[in-house]
């Protein structure tokens, strides 16, 4: 069985809806939920008649049943008696979420409550993400748009907590426009160098790290090939150190050096920490291929620990990544206007003042579709203004399209303010300060 879809019963907790595709389903019976490799046991098999749902006791292959017990399943996930059966395609979302906001209760005895209710919200819509902050300690909400953060305001706010909201944020991407020589990083000690150079990553590739097509989970054979198809040459196709999720790939480029494979984990935690928070305004990094290129070991291992090489191969990411002229990206949205046609001129001025633009027109009887694409960032008050425009016959929805650069009109206060948001200083590094020379 497939599972599409997990609602939360406030008598029951969660609920398993999906297909059966083979076999019958019976109350009390043991299954497999195959991605996680856990098992749970069905409390009893219900079958929705619109929104009451019925127990039944038993389905047979062809139904759609609600299952009660499964609390560990979710969304996209195979459940089967067999252990070792093939999973179905897991889903995959269109869309990234790009904009966020600060929540915290506005008692702290409510905090309990918050934490249970974002745990039921997060297991009803896999695209809201919920994360802690690490160093300001605040809850931070992530969804599609604004939009989709009122409904889950207002779901908390449903279940009788009271909670405050910061203005909603938008997450911004860093990536570089060229490429850089190989640069010199010093450990702490400055025992151990590290040179390092970076150059934008193919598209396609970036796509399958972040698919995880592209990953270390898979055979090094397989991966290898997959490298070689889109013209990568054999050597550095099988010498890639890691895949990131984001989509940027570390390739060890060096030639005969002493301690690589157990110095392994500590370079690549300086890479991890850098692909996390970029160079710029410490926003995460996409499309960009790290080689390491050499690398000048102290003999004694007291002194290439963690402690040493972590810190070196930040900085040498960091020098690497500043010189290859760095950009922001900001997530750009598609957007679908439905509208009278002697309206399609106030559409476009609203689309146009957002410093969006208008991509294609069509007309369906009465009504037009206006298509275009418009930023993240200038969409929080769009639906008042569309609605000025239009007297409120605009009908439109909006998703994530790309992430594109930021124009250089904007570039220049754009940085300052998110670094000042993070509590950074307003200006970004400079690549000297992370090189090291001679």
């Amino acid at each position: 069985m497939m599972i599409v879809n997990m609602t939360i019963d406030p008598a029951a907790g969660p609920v398993a809806i999906g297909r059966l595709f083979s076999g019958t389903i019976k109350d009390g019976q043991s299954l497999n939920i195959i991605d996680t490799k856990r098992e749970g046991r069905v409390q009893s098999v219900n079958f929705f008649m619109s929104n009451i749902r019925e127990q039944v006791g038993a389905l047979g292959a062809g139904n759609i049943p609600a299952l009660l017990g499964l609390t560990e399943a979710r969304a996209g996930q195979t459940v089967s008696t067999v252990k070792d059966i093939e999973m179905f395609e897991p889903s995959k979302y269109v869309s990234e979420p790009v904009i966020q906001m600060a929540i915290e209760p506005k008692h702290p005895k409510d905090l309990p409550n918050l934490v249970e209710t974002l745990r039921k919200l997060t297991i009803e819509d896999p695209n809201l993400i919920i994360k802690i902050d690490e160093e300001t300690g605040e809850t931070i909400m992530a969804g599609m748009g604004v939009l989709h953060l009122d409904v889950s305001v207002n779901l908390i706010k449903d279940a009788k907590i009271d909670i405050i909201t910061s203005e909603p944020l938008i997450n911004y991407r860093e990536t570089i426009a060229g490429s850089s020589e190989a640069v010199m990083a010093k450990s702490p000690n400055r025992h151990n160098k590290i040179f390092m150079r970076v150059e934008p990553l193919e598209p396609e590739i970036a796509e399958m790290c972040r698919d995880g097509t592209l990953s270390e989970m898979k055979d090094k054979k397989e991966t290898t090939q997959i490298l070689r198809e889109h013209g990568w040459e054999p050597d550095v196709a099988k010498k890639v150190m890691r895949f990131d999720s984001r989509g940027n790939v570390m390739i060890n480029g060096t030639k005969g050096v002493q301690f690589i494979d157990e110095s392994t984990d500590s370079l690549l935690s300086g890479f991890d920490e850098v692909m996390s928070e970029g160079g710029l305004a410490k926003e995460q990094v996409r499309n960009c291929k790290f080689t390491f290129t050499h690398f000048v070991p102290h003999e004694d291992t007291a002194h290439r620990g963690l402690s040493q090489l972590g810190p070196a191969s930040r900085r040498a990411c960091l020098g690497a990544f500043l010189s290859a002229d760095p950009i922001i990206l900001e997530p750009m949205l598609s957007i679908e206007v439905r509208v009278p046609t002697d309206l399609i001129g106030n559409v476009s001025s609203v689309l146009q003042g957002k410093r969006g633009k208008v991509l294609d027109m069509q007309q369906k009887g009465a009504s037009s579709i206006v298509i275009g694409e418009v930023p993240a960032v200038e969409t929080f008050d769009i639906s008042e203004k569309m609605r000025g425009q239009t007297a409120g016959k605009a009908i439109w929805n909006s998703h994530f399209k790309a992430w594109t650069p930021i124009p250089k009109s904007i570039l220049g206060t754009l940085v300052p303010e998110i670094r000042k948001r993070k509590g950074l200083s307003p200006e970004p590094p400079t690549a000297n300060e992370f090189i090291d020379k001679e």
